[in-house]
């Protein structure tokens, strides 16, 4: 049957006589729906305080602990974001350097497809979109001032400058598409991962980065892509199912590991205690949701507190 457009009043009487969701302050909730939308604020957030059996809200809840999920939700997104931007900014400084120290800094050699990994017909296809994407940047009109004043100044782009305008899943798609010697020499930046894994960990990371970026419910989401079995698996002793570990491939916790490996100590330790103060702030608020539960949702496993402890490799 087809959804129906429903006004604010018919939602609040939806919400509360078919769902069973208690609302004290009607014009709060009148006011919520409308900055949030019913969509982004019920429909994103109702699963984990829903009875299974039911399909309606668990005897008690209220409309405000569907409204402090979604800000838990949005404080996660702004944590994670700030932090994925930092990998972000140093894969572009990395990629750019090694390129361009085997290349030179004419933009005629990003521009062409033989400093690529230019092998196969799926590679071809993506080394020809990334290139037009690249292009677009330099032949077109822009509203990158660094980009016009190279043009205009040295009507040459180098890469360096180039990167600052590409997004997180442009140059990540770079690095995938770059030869192996390239491809090493940044991924040894890192310690404890090659550069395949490197490939794997990207992969998982834009995604998570698009859905902080675009205010996507971050809590549950889940790629089709995971990251490698890394050895922070191993010491976290994080449960198996069959051979594939159960938490920490493709959930959020895959994001706590990568980002173990893919940023400095110094920034780690404090990516950690922030997300350790934000989790407890809210369970501490609320008695709506169980702490196990809430980890589940996320991908968390019991352990996940004592990854700070431990050495990447």
């Amino acid at each position: 049957m087809p959804k129906i457009f429903l006004n604010y009043d018919q939602q609040i009487e939806k919400l509360k006589n078919e769902k069973n969701l208690r609302i004290d302050d009607v014009e709060y909730a009148k006011e919520t729906l409308r900055q949030t939308g019913y969509y982004a604020l019920i429909g994103g957030y109702k699963d984990i305080l829903k009875n299974p059996t039911t399909k309606k809200y668990k005897d008690g809840t209220r409309f405000e602990d569907i409204v402090e999920l979604y800000y838990f939700d949005e404080s996660l997104r702004q944590l994670f974001l700030r932090y994925l931007i930092k990998v972000e900014n140093e894969l572009k400084s990395q990629v750019s350097y090694y390129f361009t120290e085997k290349n030179g800094e004419n933009q005629k050699e990003y521009l062409d497809i033989r400093n690529y990994n230019y092998i196969g017909k799926r590679n071809q296809r993506d080394i020809d979109k990334l290139i037009k994407i690249l292009e677009g940047y330099i032949k077109k009109s822009t509203d990158y001032h660094y980009i016009n004043h190279a043009k205009k100044k040295h009507g040459n782009v180098p890469l360096w400058v180039l990167t600052n305008a590409l997004t997180f899943g442009n140059i990540s798609k770079m690095y995938m598409l770059l030869p192996q010697d390239i491809q090493i020499k940044v991924s040894k930046n890192y310690r404890c991962i090659n550069e395949r894994q490197m490939v794997s960990i990207l992969t998982v990371m834009v995604k998570f980065r698009n859905v902080c970026a675009h205010g996507e419910r971050l809590f549950t989401y889940r790629t089709a892509d995971s990251i490698p079995d890394l050895p922070m698996h191993v010491k976290l002793n994080i449960p198996q199912k069959g051979t594939q570990y159960v938490n920490g491939k493709n959930d959020l916790f895959s994001v706590v590991i990568a980002l173990k490996y893919l940023l400095s100590d110094e920034w780690y330790k404090e990516f950690v205690k922030e997300l350790k103060k934000l989790i407890d702030k809210y369970l501490n608020k609320h008695d709506s949701i169980e702490e196990q539960e809430l980890y589940t949702k996320m991908g968390f496993p019991v352990s996940w507190r004592k990854i700070t402890r431990y050495r990447k490799c």
